[in-house]
């Protein structure tokens, strides 16, 4: 459950954004990366999101009908906008990227459209943290996490941290520990784990840029601690070309070592990763293989063009990590 777009990749890469020419098109947006990557592993998967009433939904709801994906759950809202955002491809630390979601269709998610969906049928539920950054999605999030919770689904939850989609950065950790106690895993990155756990002191003492730059520092054992201590089982630390740990309730950790390549993109990597960690956890594999079957998918979309339309295959993921020691 989540936001979806078009995404508007450069074609020029290595360009400075001001001086790229063209874009390849694409769709994207975290919780539909993770939808189309699941559904490539195999999974049967349902995705609720929102488009508006206009070409670019049209443009994004025939893409999922053709991966496979269930669309029949999302609405389309009258008077609200499908989301883009548009890439810049500069290796191998420089990723730009714009928004355009003002007045975005599914941020306008609501509890009429939880309810038409199959929360309390799925054995996963997965969303995002920029989810939560604005009404009613927000609540719509959180009611039905509950409901898939209820029926015994295992709730995942990627922290999803971009700022720019917030009012103020500064509320991103508030709203996700108000959210932990509906979740069984997290999944995120050194920093947005740490952004999660922004304390009082540290919420006054840093600027709105600061948070802004998606950079937080902070004592990584300690929000972990925090995080873990609201109710989740596991926090999944994604850790880039050095892998992924399970850091557990149980106060145990589990490291899962990656796989190097030559970096073209990184963006959509850790969708990559949680659709390929998802898989995993559904066929009953351990924290380890489940992570390495996560850092698998991630490696192969790191050396990608785009997100959702470069996801891999099971048989592209399980002979990539054959040909590199095995899950």
């Amino acid at each position: 459950m989540g936001r979806s777009s078009i995404d508007l990749y450069a074609n020029e890469v290595g360009a400075a954004f001001p001086d790229i020419k063209s874009f390849a098109a694409y769709v994207g947006g975290s919780p539909t990366n993770i939808c189309v990557g699941a559904r490539r592993l195999g999974l049967r998967t349902a995705l609720l999101t929102a488009v508006g009433e206009d070409v670019v939904g049209s443009f994004i709801l025939r893409f999922l009908r053709r991966e496979g994906v269930e669309t029949r759950y999302i609405p389309r809202k009258p008077g609200r906008r499908t989301s883009a955002v548009i890439l810049g491809i500069q290796p191998p630390d420089r990723f730009p990227l714009v928004f355009y979601r003002d007045n975005c269709a599914d941020g306008a998610l609501d509890f009429d459209d939880v309810l038409a969906a199959p929360t309390r049928s799925c054995r996963v539920f997965e969303f995002a943290g920029t989810n939560l950054s604005q009404e009613p999605c927000r609540s719509a999030t959180l009611y039905a996490a509950q409901r898939a919770r209820a029926a015994g689904a295992c709730v995942v939850f990627d922290l999803d941290f971009r700022p720019d989609q917030w009012h103020d950065p500064r509320a991103f950790g508030q709203n996700v520990r108000a959210a932990l106690p509906l979740v069984d895993v997290v999944l995120g990155t050194q920093d947005e784990i740490n952004a999660a756990n922004l304390d009082e002191v540290q919420q006054v003492s840093l600027t709105h840029q600061q948070v802004s730059d998606a950079r937080v520092s902070g004592d990584l054992d300690s929000a972990m601690q925090v995080l873990l201590g609201l109710g989740p089982e596991a926090v999944i630390e994604k850790r880039g070309s050095e892998g992924a740990c399970a850091h557990l309730s149980s106060g145990e950790s589990v490291d899962a070592a990656g796989y190097p390549v030559e970096v073209h993109n990184i963006l959509g990597a850790g969708d990559a990763f949680a659709a390929g960690f998802i898989y995993g956890q559904l066929q009953g594999w351990s924290w380890s293989k489940s992570m390495r079957m996560g850092n698998a998918c991630g490696a192969i979309v790191v050396t990608r063009h785009g997100c959702a339309n470069f996801m891999p295959t099971l048989e592209e993921a399980l002979a990539f990590a054959h040909s590199r020691g095995g899950l």
